[in-house]
């Protein structure tokens, strides 16, 4: 309820924002921000990360409990045009998964806590609108190449020792849209993304009937970004 309550505080923050740029003659704030070939920044954000299962035979599904994490990170982006530019926005993301294996009475045996930090390495073709006033509506889209550096690649020990693995490198696609917003010091843009794992991150058990991951043909990160961006 905490974690809502949050977000509705910043829809609320950003509905009045926009009450503020929608006059009917509005002074215009930062009027050459997007002349220049070069522009930085960076972001603050929350994501909330899920699984994307497929399963080699029919079977009860894993269930996954999802948590908010936090995104940081740099921009940096170069003008293409008055309305598309290309970004590179490296971050760290981190975030927690629980999930529940079907088949077991011992909890020990049933959860496991999956804490993923990525450092995300995401290319971007952000296309944008002409300029309203003090604000900017855009689309962008790409791809990314994540490290997750709780990934247990590495590790001798499997669910069965009650540790679940998954693949250092991961690749995706991103989608999303957000607003800019030109204020007197600085541009403000909320966007809300998408990110699709396309490579399978499944590091299977040694045992290959393991009632973990034998069942399991490939896993998959869904999630979703929320981000504050100021440049």
């Amino acid at each position: 309820m905490k974690k809502w309550l949050f977000i509705s505080l910043i829809l609320l923050l950003m509905a009045n924002t926009l009450n503020a740029q929608f006059n009917e003659n509005p002074i215009l704030n930062k009027q050459n921000e997007d002349k220049k070939l070069l522009n930085w920044g960076y972001f603050l954000g929350l994501n909330q990360y899920d699984f994307k299962f497929e399963y080699k035979e029919n079977a009860p599904e894993i269930l996954v409990s999802k948590s908010f994490g936090f995104n940081v990170g740099l921009i940096g982006e170069v003008r293409l045009n008055e309305f598309l530019d290309v970004r590179f926005e490296p971050g760290l993301h981190y975030g927690s998964r629980l999930m529940g294996f079907p088949g077991f009475d011992d909890q020990r045996d049933a959860l496991r806590e999956v804490k993923s930090t990525y450092i995300n390495f995401p290319i971007l073709l952000k296309a944008s609108t002409r300029r309203f006033g003090n604000f900017k509506p855009f689309i962008l889209g790409g791809g990314s190449r994540s490290l997750n550096l709780g990934s247990n690649e590495e590790s001798l020990d499997d669910n069965s020792s009650g540790t679940f693995r998954m693949k250092k490198w991961v690749y995706n696609y991103e989608l999303g849209f957000g607003i800019d917003f030109y204020l007197e010091y600085f541009k403000f843009t909320p966007s809300i993304r998408g990110v699709f794992a396309i490579t399978d991150e499944l590091v299977p058990d040694i045992d290959p009937n393991s009632p973990w991951t034998g069942n399991i043909e490939s896993l998959k990160t869904r999630g979703i970004f929320i981000n504050f961006t100021f440049e």
